[in-house]
């Protein structure tokens, strides 16, 4: 994954409501969302949601398809899990990095 591609994929979610719709997004899965059923449920006005939507679309993290008179918005699950393996690949220098929580957790 080229860097420039990184950083306006990590751009577009460094802010509160991209990140809300992102992950709204992912939660719906394959079948995605329609504008209307992501302000409702964001709360967020029509106005301020399509700007948003037009810079997750940007970034490669969300598609966008219309279905009928229907916009739908769907999280790409390819550019997060891409996104994902860039920032982890040279994780705890190629060894697993899964940590016992209970092991360190003062619970």
């Amino acid at each position: 994954m080229e860097e420039d591609i990184v950083i306006r994929s990590l751009a577009a979610l460094a802010q509160p409501v991209r990140l809300r719709v992102f992950r709204a997004l992912v939660v719906a899965g394959p079948a995605g969302l329609t504008p209307g059923a992501l302000a409702e449920a964001l709360a967020v006005s029509a106005t301020g949601l399509s700007f948003h939507l037009k810079e997750l679309v940007n970034s490669g993290l969300i598609s966008q398809e219309r279905q009928g008179r229907n916009l739908v918005y769907r999280a790409a699950f390819e550019q997060m899990n891409t996104l994902l393996a860039y920032l982890t690949e040279n994780c705890c220098q190629g060894e697993a990095c899964l940590v016992d929580a209970q092991a360190d957790c003062d619970c």
